[in-house]
Parts: structure tokens; sequence; C-alpha cells
């Protein structure tokens, strides 16, 4: 079966993580992704940390399936040039005017080949105060509200993982995807620009929309839901559970089928969801005191029987064992430069394609292949 992108030459001058998880995917459905990398050093991701055999998780995580070139884009543009002259899809997340000093913005570019699709990432957009601000994950989170919707009512905090650079490369992602579709209508490329504040603030839009329009700030609940309940972690005999009551004939059934106390689902205190809400301290008792007869495996048991939401709390490293994952074969082996790593295969199952899941590069490991192919004669740098 041959992959969708079959045949697309994707050339990216990435670092970090938002531009090489939108290439990734890209390489994944079967482009052909080019990184670009500077000479000795790499993309800076590929320093992060050494936890995968010697490697960076980050690095491991978004760059399988890409050829590395090396490449000091001032002094070798003829090489970059030659590259881009075939390119059908060109991604760039550098600082702020760097592409347009370097000449590779989307005006440029597209000037002689209004068939390529340019994709620019940028922490803030091209436009506006906020235009030549560098911009990291943390610092999005920050400036987007996420940090003060999370935590506790004490701290606030940062989502654990990449949030906004996740958010962003999802949209170019998703961007480029449709810009090819048109393309191959329309025969016209497109240049993209997609803002972490924009992504991230389009994940934000529900909390925004509760403190505008609700007229209070957010409300910080740990693990619980801020605007939902009961929805959250609760204590057993042996552990904890998590459940999520979504609509109010759930929370009949998990009166009547789970606490044994039909009558509590009447009880003025807790007949909707804001009701439940508002006496969020009282509900959290009564749940507790019935769950700490049980152990949590029972728990579990009876909400499953009784059709409500649960989940057990796992480590990131118990999720690597998912019965789930293994029961459904999501893992496969991928090639790195110092071993082997599972890797999860992509979240689309297609019964007309395979993902492409290639080995992750070494730093220059395509250096001499791709000036042989782009620039014929001329000896590898």
């Amino acid at each position: 079966m041959s992959a969708p992108l079959d045949g697309i030459l994707v050339v990216a001058l990435e670092q970090a993580v938002a531009a090489p998880l939108a290439t990734r995917q890209l390489a994944d459905l079967g482009a052909r992704v080019v990184k670009i990398e500077r000479p000795e050093v790499g993309d800076f991701a590929r320093g992060y940390d050494r936890t995968v055999h010697g490697q960076s998780s980050y690095f491991v995580w978004l760059n399988r399936g890409k050829e590395s070139l090396e490449l000091d884009v001032k002094r070798d543009k003829e090489l970059l040039d030659a590259v881009l002259a075939r390119a059908d899809v060109f991604v760039q997340n550098l600082v702020p005017g760097a592409a347009e000093r370097l000449g590779l913005d989307a005006a440029t570019l597209r000037a002689g080949r209004p068939e390529l699709i340019h994709c620019s990432i940028s922490g803030y957009g091209p436009d506006g105060p906020y235009r030549a601000k560098k911009a990291y994950d943390l610092l999005v989170q920050c400036e987007t509200g996420l940090v003060l919707s999370t935590g506790t009512p004490e701290a606030p905090a940062k989502a654990g993982f990449s949030v906004a650079d996740i958010a962003t490369g999802m949209y170019a992602y998703s961007g480029i995807l449709t810009a090819l579709y048109h393309r191959e209508r329309t025969g016209e490329g497109a240049s993209l620009e997609v803002a972490m504040l924009d992504a991230l603030g389009e994940w934000m839009s529900q909390p925004a929309y509760f403190s505008r329009y609700g007229n209070e700030p957010p409300r910080r609940t740990g693990a619980r839901h801020p605007s939902i309940a009961p929805y959250g972690p609760y204590r057993t005999r042996d552990g904890q559970v998590f459940l999520g009551v979504q609509n109010d004939r759930e929370w009949t059934v998990l009166c009547a089928d789970v606490l044994g106390n039909a009558d509590l689902a009447r009880d003025p205190r807790f007949v909707t969801n804001t009701d439940r809400v508002t006496n969020l301290e009282a509900l959290t008792g009564l749940l507790e005191s019935a769950f700490s007869k049980r152990t949590a495996d029972q728990v579990v048991e009876l909400l499953d029987r009784a059709g409500i939401a649960n989940a057990r709390l796992r480590t990131p490293e118990e999720f690597t064992r998912h019965p789930q994952l293994a029961a459904r074969d999501r893992w496969r082996e991928v090639g790195t430069p110092t071993g082997p790593v599972r890797a999860l295969l992509p979240p689309v199952v297609s019964d007309d394609w395979e993902p492409v899941l290639g080995a992750v590069p070494a730093l220059g490991e395509h250096n001499e292949a791709i000036r042989a192919e782009f620039a014929p004669g001329e000896e590898a740098g």
C-alpha cells in the first residue's frame, strides 16, 4: 500500500517541538522530510536530555522518518535553493525576522514558485506589539491564562508537557494537509502562519469564556474538574479511583447502582451539576465514605458495571505498558543512532495505508546523499 503523501517533499528549517511535530506527522504519512540542521550542533532539542539510549527524549519523539542535512544557510545558500526548488512544502520556525533576512519568507520563495506551500510558525504572529518576542512553551502557557487555570487554589502550575508547542504543531500539520488538498484541486500553493498564542488560545477558549462571561477567576481544582462534579479522584480502601459523571442521568445511576442510595440523587444539594459543584466538599465526603468500604479494584468493577466512566492513575512509564495498547498491537520498533526504541503508532488508523515509521536520524546522516542528489559533483561539507 502506498502512503498518502508519497512523492511529497518537505523541507524543514526547524527546531525544538512545534515545527518538528508537524513535519514528523507528515513523514508518518509518507512524505520525504529533509531536516536542515546547524553544522556540528543540530536542532537544539537534541541536547534537551540524554534519557533514550543517550539521546534526547524530545528529539527521538519528534524526528523519526526524517533526513538530516547539516547546512549553514548563509554560506551554503546554493544547496538550500536547489533543495527548495523541488520542495512541495517548506516549514520554518526561526526566531522572528530571521526568515525574512535570509530570503526564506513566503513572499520571496513563492514569488517564483506560487505552487509552494510555505508554513511559518511563530510565538505571537507576524504583526502586533509582540511580533518580535521570543516564545517558548511555558511562556505561552502564561500568556494564554493556562498556568493560572491549572494547579491548586494555593499554587498555579504549568501543564506537565509541551501543550503550547503541541497545539501549534497540530494546527500547522492540519493546515499543511488542507493546503495540499487545495493545491491538488487548484494548483495553487499557500502561505500559512501559525502562532503559538493563537493555537493554545483556541484550546483555552472554554476557560476564557467561563471567566469572561461568568465574571469570576479561574477555578484551580488540582486533579478535579473545575465545573463538573463528581469528576476527579476519590479515595478507596486501598488507593484511589478517578471517575467522571457527565450528566444528571449518570448521577442518578451512580447513586442507585454504585453507592446503593437512590435517594441521594434527589438531595437538593446534588440534583444538578451546578448544585454538585457548589457542594463539592460534601459530595466528596459522601463518595469517599462509600468507597472506603471497598478496594479500588472493587470500585472500578462497580463503576464499569453501572456504565460510569472511570480510570486508574498511571505513571507515564506505566502508560508504555498499558494493557489496552498491548492488546491492540499499538507499538512498533523504530531505529535510532544508538539503538531501537518502541514508538506508539499514529492515532489515526486506516485500512487503506500503513504509517511510515522511519528511523531517527543522526546529525548529518544524509549529508552526502542529499548533496549528491541536489548538487551533483559537489563534495559533501
